[in-house]
């Protein structure tokens, strides 16, 4: 019979997590992106539960934990994660991070490198290189970074309408617009339609510059754990647009990288057969 992730909450930096976590053995932890919660990782949870144990948070902000007004610099949220693994008895973890997860994943890996054993970025152009190489076509595909970050305006605009908003966030970013069924995007429809769950996930673009000053007080530092990079070919602000062996080179000395075909910004729900294979053989080594 397949194991079912079980819901749990604690309070941890002043801040109420929600985690799923299923599975034993050495622990793996998942970040997820935007627009979306913890349930990103369905496709994974069940596979890696088999020879690790696996924690899914929401992020600060988002789904069932807490969204306080502030704390959204990647460094405030590394350290939620770090307080959830000490929490748990975690000392170090492998740690995967999609989009947004990715960027609190990278902060953690190099604000407590001895908490992170092995790290995995999926889709993600770290925000330092974003805004560093900002130009007319970084600003026409990332427009969702820009738009964000306006005080108050997304959420006036989008309340009542979530589910017009997520429905083109999430097929515009597919290769397969029609790839999530009803059931999953309801999902993510009920999670943003919550109070303040707007107003968190924006945030946490708002946190941007906040973001940057904070990855060039430490650009020359590289990690030194094994890092994967894997992307999507056909994601206009990612994969047809960026050179990601290029770009990560400024920010790992070991690195990994595999890039899918038929494949948008959300891998691990859009190729997860080819997702779960390539991070089960990057997370191998992984003995805890």
């Amino acid at each position: 019979m397949e194991l079912s992730p079980t819901h749990h909450t604690v309070t941890v930096n002043g801040l109420k997590i929600h985690y799923v976590e299923i599975g034993k053995g050495p622990p793996v932890v998942l970040l997820h992106g935007f627009p979306e919660t913890w349930y990103a990782w369905r496709h994974q949870l069940p596979i890696l539960a088999k020879h690790y144990r696996v924690i899914a948070p929401d992020l600060r902000g988002y789904g069932e934990t807490q969204k306080p007004s502030s704390g959204y610099d990647k460094k405030t949220m590394a350290r939620d994660i770090l307080g959830l693994m000490h929490s748990l008895g975690i000392e170090r973890a492998a740690v995967i991070g999609h989009d947004r997860g990715a960027r609190v994943a990278l902060r953690l890996a190099k604000d407590f490198p001895e908490a992170v054993s092995r790290f995995a970025a999926l889709d993600n152009i770290p925000t330092r290189t974003i805004f560093e190489r900002m130009n007319t076509e970084v600003a026409r595909t990332h427009w969702f970074f820009l738009f964000n970050a306006v005080q108050d305006l997304p959420e006036a605009l989008i309340t009542g309408r979530e589910e017009m908003w997520l429905r083109h966030i999430l097929s515009s970013w597919c290769h397969n617009p029609e790839l999530l069924t009803e059931r999953e995007i309801g999902v993510y429809v009920r999670a943003y339609s919550r109070p303040g769950a707007l107003r968190g996930a924006f945030e946490d673009y708002r946190a941007a510059m906040t973001d940057v000053m904070q990855d060039r007080c430490d650009e020359g530092s590289l990690l030194d754990m094994p890092t994967l990079v894997l992307w999507g070919e056909d994601f206009a602000a990612g994969g047809k647009l960026w050179d990601f062996r290029e770009v990560w080179s400024h920010y790992s000395n070991s690195l990994e990288f595999l890039s899918l075909p038929e494949c948008g910004h959300l891998p691990h729900e859009e190729r997860p057969d080819l997702v779960n294979q390539a991070l089960l053989t990057f997370l191998a080594p992984w003995k805890g």
